[in-house]
């Protein structure tokens, strides 16, 4: 005699809010408010979905408004980084964003180290790209690709503001997007929910436009 069927578990699946984040490996707020966001996906039932934008495009027009060492690097180390992210998406696809953006972020920012093409191959090997996408940095290849990117992410929020530019579906359908949060250390635990959830709040709330205070310290990377 056969006994009762056996029950087949069930797995509960928890529907995770696509959140899009536009970033400039170059700049360290945009890295500080990336590593909170990898906070947030592990206290919140949220996915990052990384996208590229870049300074060297949002300022080509006001180099002549800028001290002359950001307008160095605005012509000579802007470019290189955000041109490889695009080939190595373009070529090797999207997912490979986030792991690559830590990379060159965690060499950049917490290490010092230069934003040459050494610094940028190893980057591309500790994630398994070919070295070779390093050449993308000196050529103009994907800045058709570059623009796109960026235009979709700057287009949401006004050409004001800078990196890094988030995006989540709002309750009404439409898309809440930001620039920001700028803060240091990046929050963690709890600490990173309660201030995504309250950058939810004033965000979704109709006619909000800004909160903002002096900085009073530099990015804090731990």
């Amino acid at each position: 005699m056969n006994g009762p069927p056996e029950e087949t578990p069930v797995t509960a699946v928890e529907n995770k809010t696509p959140a899009d984040f536009w970033f400039d490996p170059l700049c360290p707020w945009a890295w500080m408010t990336s590593r909170w966001m990898l906070e947030v996906e592990k206290v919140r039932p949220v996915e990052v979905r990384w996208h590229v934008m870049s300074l060297a495009v949002l300022n080509e027009d006001k180099l002549d408004t800028m001290d002359e060492r950001m307008r160095t690097i605005m012509r000579t180390e802007a470019w290189g980084p955000v041109r490889v992210c695009v080939a190595a998406a373009a070529k090797h696809g999207e997912d490979v964003l986030g792991p690559l953006y830590t990379a060159l972020g965690t060499r950049f920012h917490n290490q010092g180290l230069p934003r040459d093409r050494e610094t940028i191959v190893a980057a591309l090997e500790e994630v398994g790209l070919p070295a070779e996408l390093a050449d993308v940095a000196h050529s103009d290849a994907f800045d058709g690709e570059l623009r796109a990117s960026h235009a979709e992410g700057i287009s949401k929020v006004g050409q004001d503001v800078g990196t890094p530019v988030i995006a989540v579906p709002g309750a009404d359908g439409e898309q809440i997007a930001f620039f920001g949060p700028v803060v240091t250390p990046a929050p963690k635990g709890e600490a990173a929910a309660r201030l995504w959830d309250g950058t939810l709040l004033v965000a979704s709330t109709p006619g909000f436009f800004e909160i903002k205070r002096t900085r009073t310290r530099g990015p804090v990377f731990d």
